[in-house]
């Protein structure tokens, strides 16, 4: 069903979500994978997150304010209990990253405080961690993702990082390309806080060659897999006069991943992109990079992912095709490996409900043959603010984790783990169809 090296990618991170070696915290030695790829083609893996996003907004008194999720989840001090939690619902994997604006001080120079602790406790406890460096934000000194500079230096951190825990070889370099973008530079919510295709598109440009910049950094280390956590689109048009405009952002959903993954966008698209600041030469850059035979598709969906659209250009919420229908057509176009990165619900609008509908597109696709590695909850624990897509600091708790603020198991939690026992030994021993 697809090329050997997506085989190949498929068997790796089985392998590496369900064990790996004790292996030194630093060193600057390359690493190998412990069990060659040809070796093993079949299991899968559940995975769950701690929510580290920190963009910048302005506050009240007119100045920039950081919105960091980490501080609002109380992770910062539970971090601790929240990896046991982990543990507790039968995971071996986790999304986690420390904060990227804590952490790169300057050019080349890193505070590795909290780091060196939350990662020891994570190899200590045999958590495999899917290590997220850039989740929708920059520190201070950086600036915004208008910056230039920023690819380049995000790479020496992700080179630093890689050199540092030298058994991290999961990756997700910069979280959610296209709505770090959009939020920061077509919407105006976060960071830039601009509302022009030419921002957006500075922007995501910015984001993908960082997130290229910093695979290449990292593979100089170690044999890296980076899973691309990327939101899912589809866009159903309203009517008639709608079609055009629908067609476009049909078109534009896909851009992050084109870019990322040097498969080439529509004429249409490249035209966009011209018409709006991209170089020539910055779009042959994309074209002529190859770190596709080390990736993993995530593919995030919420009830945000369809949308109808309006000849006016307002879209509303609506769930035509699901998950099952939007990961197709993702694969279609990339052929790789997928992993279902994100998902969750908030409890007022049934979580477990959501989730089964969620697990039951993953596993239809799995037993239809389609290389589906992985599902993810997201995250372990509930959130703040993103009901207003954080634009303020209200401290509104979003209750969409497996666990509450006081750390208390949910019902979709508990559905969660049922889910995982029942299925984690049986997918096991499920071999992927190619």
């Amino acid at each position: 069903m697809y090329p050997n090296y997506a085989r190949a990618a498929v068997s790796e991170f089985i392998h590496i979500c369900f064990g790996f070696p004790a292996m030194s915290t630093q060193s600057d030695t390359v690493t190998q994978p412990p069990i060659a790829a040809s070796k093993l083609a079949r299991s899968f893996t559940f995975c769950t997150g701690i929510e580290n996003s920190a963009p910048t907004i302005t506050g009240p008194d007119g100045r920039r304010l950081r919105i960091d999720e980490m501080a609002a989840s109380g992770h910062y001090q539970l971090w601790r209990d929240d990896f046991r939690l982990v543990r507790e619902l039968g995971l071996h994997c986790l999304r986690y990253g420390v904060p990227y604006y804590r952490t790169h001080l300057a050019p080349g120079q890193y505070d590795w405080s909290f780091a060196d602790e939350a990662f020891a406790e994570l190899h200590r406890l045999g958590i495999v961690p899917i290590a997220d460096l850039c989740h929708f934000s920059l520190p201070d000194w950086l600036g915004t993702f208008q910056n230039p500079d920023f690819p380049r230096y995000f790479a020496e951190y992700a080179e630093a990082f890689a050199r540092r825990y030298p058994w991290v070889w999961l990756y997700t370099p910069v979280n959610e390309m296209l709505i770090t973008a959009e939020y920061s530079a077509l919407k105006g919510y976060w960071n830039e806080q601009l509302c022009t295709d030419a921002a957006f598109l500075t922007a995501l440009v910015n984001a993908v060659e960082a997130n290229v910049r910093a695979s290449e950094a990292i593979l100089k280390v170690r044999d890296a897999w980076f899973v691309q956590s990327e939101s899912t689109r589809y866009y159903h048009p309203a009517n008639p006069d709608a079609l055009t405009h629908t067609a476009h952002l049909n078109e534009r959903r896909f851009l992050s991943l084109d870019l990322n993954y040097s498969h080439a966008p529509s004429g249409r698209i490249l035209r966009y992109m011209l018409e709006n600041g991209v170089p020539m030469a910055k779009f042959d850059y994309f074209m002529n990079r190859s770190i596709r035979p080390r990736c993993i598709m995530g593919t995030d969906y919420y009830q945000t992912s369809e949308m109808r659209v309006t000849p006016d250009g307002d879209t509303h919420r609506c769930h035509v095709l699901g998950y099952y229908g939007l990961a197709r057509q993702y694969y279609e176009r990339f052929r790789l490996p997928i992993m279902h990165s994100e998902t969750n619900q908030f409890q007022i609008l049934n979580a477990a409900e959501w989730l089964e509908r969620q697990w039951g597109s993953v596993l239809r696709l799995r037993l239809e043959g389609y290389p589906m590695v992985g599902f993810t909850w997201y995250s372990l624990t509930d959130q703040a603010d993103w009901d207003i897509d954080l634009r303020e600091r209200r401290g509104q708790v979003n209750t969409s984790g497996l666990y509450d603020m006081q750390r208390r198991i949910r019902k979709v939690g508990i559905a969660y783990r049922q889910i995982i026992s029942d299925w984690r030994d049986a997918l096991a021993g499920t071999e992927i169809r190619y």
